[in-house]
C-alpha cells in the first residue's frame, strides 16, 4: 500500500525502494522503520512510500488514508507472504504461551499453521533468506521457530526427500524449540549473562521438547529424533548427549544446519546478527566436523542458484550484482558493481565480503 510519509508509525515495512535524486536507495525494500528511518525520510522530502500492509509485529497496519486506494485494496486483498509469515509468528507466540501455561501441544493446530506458509516460500524460497529481518529481539524465539521449520522442510526438499518427509521435517523443525516453553520465562527473556544453573537448564531444552512429543502417536519418530539431537554435532561436540554422527537421525543433522544458520544471521537477546555470506563460510568450514557434508552442501546450493542477478551490498559500502557463483567458493561470487560496472571476484578479494542481499 502507498501512504504517506507523515502516517508512517515505528514498525512498518518498506515495500519498494525509496530514491530521492540518488543512484543509491534512501531506504531499501524489506527494512523495518524505526523513528531514526522515518525522520531520514522527511529529512530526504520522502512525501509518500509504498509498504507492506502488515506491521512487522503481525498487526494490520491502519493508516487513516492511503494513497491509489484501488491498488492499495487489491494488494491488502492478497496477503503478502511477509503479511503470511508475520501473521505465523505471532500465531506461534500464542501456542507458545499456551504451552507455557502447560497445555499440551495440538498437532492438528501445528500443522495448519506451518504448511499454509511452508506451501508459498516453496514457490518463492529464495524468500526465506530475507525474513530474518523481521526478527526482533524481544520475539527472536518465535521468528527462530519458524524459519527453521520452514528451512528445515526447503534442505529436506533439496536434498529429494518425498513430500511425505519434508513435510515432516518443516514440523520438526518449527518443535524444536518447544521445550524452551518449560524454562524460567525470566532466563527467556535475560539481556545479560546466564549464570552456570541457567545456560544448563537451557541447554536441556532438546529434552523437554521431546517430552512433550514423545507421547503424540501422530508424529513419526524421526521428527521426535530430530527434535531431541537438533544441538548434537557429528563429532561429538554438542549436546544434549554429546552423540557423534553415526548415531544421529539425518533429519537431526537438517535441523541442526537450520538451526544454527537462522541463529546466527538474526538479532537474538545477546548477540547481533552477521552477515548471510559470512556465516555460510562458517557453516561450511564447519561441516568438516561439526555438520553433516551433504546437508550443507544442500544449504549452500540453495543459497548459490537463488543469488544470480541478487544485489548485495559489499562490506565496503558498495552495491553491485551477483553475476556468477563458483562451484568451488559459492560463498565468494563475482560482483559487478553499480557504480562503474567494475567486475570484483570475491574470492581473489578476500579483504571484501557480501554485507548484505538487498
Amino acid at each position: 500500500m502507498r501512504v504517506s510519509t507523515s502516517q508512517l508509525q515505528e514498525g512498518c515495512i518498506v515495500a519498494k525502494d525509496i530514491f530521492s535524486l540518488t543512484n543509491k536507495p534512501v531506504v531499501s525494500k524489506k527494512t523495518v522503520l524505526t523513528e531514526e528511518y522515518i525522520e531520514i525520510l522527511k529529512a530526504f522530502l520522502i512525501k509518500d512510500l509504498n509498504v507492506e500492509p502488515t506491521l512487522v509485529s503481525g498487526e494490520p497496519f491502519k493508516p487513516s488514508e492511503i494513497i491509489e486506494e484501488e491498488e492499495s485494496a487489491e494488494i491488502i486483498a492478497t496477503e503478502s507472504l511477509t503479511g503470511h509469515y508475520l501473521r505465523t509468528v505471532q500465531e506461534y507466540k500464542k501456542l507458545f504461551s499456551n504451552w507455557q501455561a502447560g497445555a499440551p501441544i495440538d498437532i492438528a493446530k501445528v500443522r495448519n499453521l506451518i504448511l499454509p506458509l511452508f506451501e508459498r516460500i516453496v514457490v518463492l524460497p529464495g524468500e526465506i533468506f530475507q525474513l530474518r529481518h523481521y526478527s526482533s529481539k524481544e520475539d527472536y524465539l518465535y521468528h527462530h521457530s519458524v524459519v527453521v521449520g520452514l528451512l528445515s522442510g526447503l534442505i529436506g526438499k533439496k536434498l529429494h526427500y518425498d513430500k511425505g518427509d519434508y513435510i515432516q521435517l518443516t514440523l520438526a523443525g518449527l518443535l524444536s524449540d518447544c521445550g524452551m516453553s518449560k524454562i524460567d520465562p525470566k532466563v527467556l527473556t535475560k539481556r545479560s549473562s546466564l549464570t552456570s544453573e541457567e545456560y544448563a537448564d537451557v541447554k536441556r531444552h532438546p529434552l523437554y521438547s521431546y517430552k512433550m512429543l514423545e507421547k503424540i502417536p501422530v508424529l513419526k519418530e524421526s521428527v521426535k529424533l530430530a527434535v531431541f539431537q537438533h544441538h548434537e554435532r557429528v563429532d561429538g561436540s554438542g549436546y544434549v548427549l554429546g552423540v557423534t554422527g553415526e548415531k544421529l537421525h539425518p533429519f537431526g543433522k537438517i535441523v541442526a544446519v537450520a538451526d544454527i544458520f537462522h541463529a546466527m544471521t538474526s538479532d537474538r537477546p545477546y548477540s547481533r546478527k552477521q552477515p548471510l555470506f559470512i556465516v555460510l563460510e562458517q557453516v561450511i568450514q564447519d561441516s568438516f566436523g561439526k555438520f553433516d557434508l551433504q546437508v550443507v552442501q544442500a544449504l549452500t546450493s540453495m543459497v548459490a542458484n537463488m543469488s544470480i542477478g541478487t544485489k548485495v551490498k559489499l562490506s565496503s559500502g558498495l552495491i553491485g550484482e551477483i553475476v556468477f557463483i563458483e562451484t568451488k567458493s559459492p560463498t565468494r561470487p563475482m560482483i559487478k558493481l553499480d557504480d562503474n560496472n567494475e567486475f570484483v571476484k570475491l574470492d581473489k578479494n578476500r579483504d571484501l565480503h557480501i554485507e548484505e542481499i538487498l
